[in-house]
């Protein structure tokens, strides 16, 4: 049984304000091709519209896909998924389906269809990909409209996360395959 709820889009920004690692999933059904790489730099940019930015380089096999199908998608991993996530940030998919290749189970988003991955994991969000802007053109970063939100109930609990259980916290990529996950909340007196 799956513990994921729908997340109110109003919240869906604090999906990612803490900053983790992120899988971003992209799929061109036009070529019958999917992929997923592994993002250190993503951020929400506006609430209501909810709007992120992530960061893809140009010559990425995602960049292409989610170019021309104009959309992408962001899987938060938790801690028992370090090892897929560090292993799709290290090959790159042009030659084999990464979902195949490590054994990642995903299923379609309800609203885009995008691959998005729930078990090791603890949110996700489809996008459609905005319009490029001068930024996007000049750099390697991508603006993207959050359509649909899910959480895993036992981590993100009415609109916040509850890092209180050792598998339901975020990985922080330090480099070469060296993550930390998220600490102990401190809640700042009223």
């Amino acid at each position: 049984m799956s513990h994921f709820r729908p997340v109110e889009l109003k919240h869906a920004s604090r999906l990612l304000n803490h900053g983790p690692t992120v899988m971003i999933t992209s799929r061109d059904d036009t070529i019958d091709r999917r992929n997923v790489m592994a993002a250190a730099w993503s951020m929400p940019v506006e609430f209501e519209p909810p709007r992120i930015a992530i960061v893809v380089d140009k010559s990425a096999w995602s960049r292409e896909l989610i170019e021309r199908s104009g959309k992408f998608g962001i899987v938060i991993p938790g801690v028992a998924a370090a090892n897929w996530t560090y292993a799709v940030g290290s090959v790159s998919g042009r030659d084999e389906d990464k979902f195949n290749a490590y054994g990642i189970p995903a299923i379609n988003g309800p609203v885009l269809g995008l691959p998005v991955i729930e078990e090791k994991c603890l949110a996700w969000m489809e996008c459609r990909l905005l319009p490029a802007t001068s930024a996007a053109e000049k750099y390697d970063t991508l603006f993207g409209e959050v359509v649909a939100a899910a959480a895993d109930e036992r981590g993100f609990v009415a609109g916040r996360w509850h890092f209180d259980e050792d598998k339901l916290n975020t990985l922080h990529h330090l480099g070469a395959g060296t993550f930390v996950v998220s600490g102990k909340t401190v809640r700042a007196p009223e």
